[in-house]
């Protein structure tokens, strides 16, 4: 560590579809919805994170709320870069005479790094010749890839992920229960609830769900269960499982024998999914493990990427 080391301070970000995550100094300090609300008459920027979450769907004229990622890519260059301003803001950097210097990595939805700093962030050695298939169910998009020797040898990537889980929840509602939902309803549906088998083995309560009536436009309350939900996923699921199946079917024979024995690592909001990990492995007929605090792999990757540099400078770029 150098002399001046104390004036630097480490920043990684997790700049995800739904959520983004900051790491300083190994810790995280900042875990936000990727939203932001925006002043109409102005253009600028009145809340982030929670507080814009809070306003989304309920907003006058005045207002409006935007998401800057969409469907794994970043869908307006001008409020992502707000919101990265105001997530480092958030940081909180203690006052000193001299202000210390950022050293950063911003880990974005851009094709396959993402399972690469997902698997650093489970603890896969990524630089030894031994395969690891992992899953990074994201917000917008779910990345597959087969890693070996620090690199991607081969993967996947589809746009079936927690958005369009909640689409599908919102579609149900719709049509089973004649309710209309927003998106912020169905992702409470799709945490309280959400499965992808019909039988679970300790399965949660049921959930209560407020709407407005279809058909009378009244606000009215209903309770599904997690049976309902595992329903609605169910083809979205399926997309994931055929991707998964392609490519494991693209993997060289060598790293498919090494993936027999490591199994296959989920990773993302999507990996709280209950029961995804028994779909896949009935699916797949391979060991399906759920790393540890998934949401926050790819961070903490992208976090332990910074920290090594000189180690991981095939993923920094």
């Amino acid at each position: 560590m150098g002399l001046f080391s104390f004036l630097t301070r480490e920043v990684a970000i997790d700049l995800g579809t739904a959520n983004s995550i900051v790491i300083c100094n190994d810790k995280v300090v900042v875990d936000e919805p990727s939203i932001v609300a925006v002043d109409r008459a102005t253009n600028k920027i009145i809340a982030v994170g929670k507080k814009a979450m809070q306003m989304d769907g309920k907003t006058h004229e005045g207002i409006k709320t935007i998401r800057p990622l969409r469907d794994g890519v970043i869908a307006d260059f001008d409020k992502a870069n707000d919101m990265i301003r105001e997530l480092i803001r958030m940081i909180n950097i203690k006052k000193t005479i001299i202000p210390p210097s950022l050293k950063m990595v911003i880990c974005i939805p851009s094709g396959i790094t993402e399972p690469m700093a997902a698997a650093i962030g489970i603890g896969i050695d990524v630089l030894q010749p031994v395969g690891n298939m992992i899953i990074d169910i994201g917000g917008g998009t779910s990345e597959i890839a087969v890693i070996a020797l620090g690199g991607i040898v081969c993967n996947k990537s589809i746009r079936i992920a927690g958005d369009e889980f909640n689409q599908d929840i919102i579609d149900y509602m719709r049509k089973q229960h004649n309710i209309h939902i927003g998106e912020r309803m169905a992702e409470r549906i799709k945490i309280a609830v959400g499965a992808a088998i019909p039988e679970l083995a300790n399965p949660p309560e049921d959930f209560a769900v407020q709407g407005r009536d279809v058909l009378t436009g009244i606000p009215k309350e209903l309770y599904v269960n997690y049976k309902e939900i595992a329903h609605a996923l169910d083809k979205s699921i399926a997309k994931v499982e055929s991707a998964v199946l392609e490519a494991l079917a693209m993997t060289p024979p060598e790293l498919a024998s090494d993936i027999y024995h490591t199994g296959i690592y989920l990773a993302g909001g999507g990996a709280l999914l209950k029961g995804l990990d028994v779909r896949l492995q009935a699916k797949t007929k391979l060991p399906v493990h759920v790393a540890e605090d998934p949401l926050r792999a790819v961070a903490r990757g992208t976090g332990m990427a910074l920290k090594h540099y000189d180690e991981y400078t095939f993923l920094i770029k």
